[in-house]
């Protein structure tokens, strides 16, 4: 039996680029794209520090796994990208707050640039609990 897919939507998060999907739902588990610290209603980038754009993508992120039937203690993989590591302790600070043990397993790395100019960027996925679709 062929798996169906389902596009995530929520107004909880920034409107997608029309070429992806807040998330997609399938077999159980829900994949989210990355995330910048944008705010959903205005599309712009959070002033501040690299803690308080944290802070908004893992808000926004947290929406997508909701509007799934998803959680921040649901998820099982997560993905941090850093455009320097320098800012790794602040990011931490903030990601600590958001997920309970067990933690996910996770990837950090530091790459050149990020859209929107922005220093961090956090995608994950989770599994489904109680599916809302």
């Amino acid at each position: 039996m062929a798996a169906t897919k389902q596009a995530i939507l929520t107004k909880g998060a920034p409107t997608p680029l029309p070429f992806l999907s807040q998330g997609i739902a399938v077999n159980g588990m829900v994949y989210c794209s990355g995330q910048i610290g944008q705010d959903p209603e205005t599309g712009k980038v959070i002033e501040g520090t690299v803690g308080d754009r944290t802070r908004r993508i893992l808000q926004n992120l947290s929406a997508v796994l909701e509007a799934a039937g998803s959680s921040m203690e649901h998820a099982v993989k997560v993905n941090v990208f850093l455009t320097t590591m320098d800012n790794f302790k602040a990011m931490n600070d903030v990601y600590t707050e958001f997920f309970p043990d067990p933690k996910p397993v996770r990837t950090c790395v530091a790459v050149k640039e990020l859209p929107m100019g922005t220093d961090v960027e956090i995608e994950c996925s989770g599994f489904i609990a109680k599916p809302n679709l």
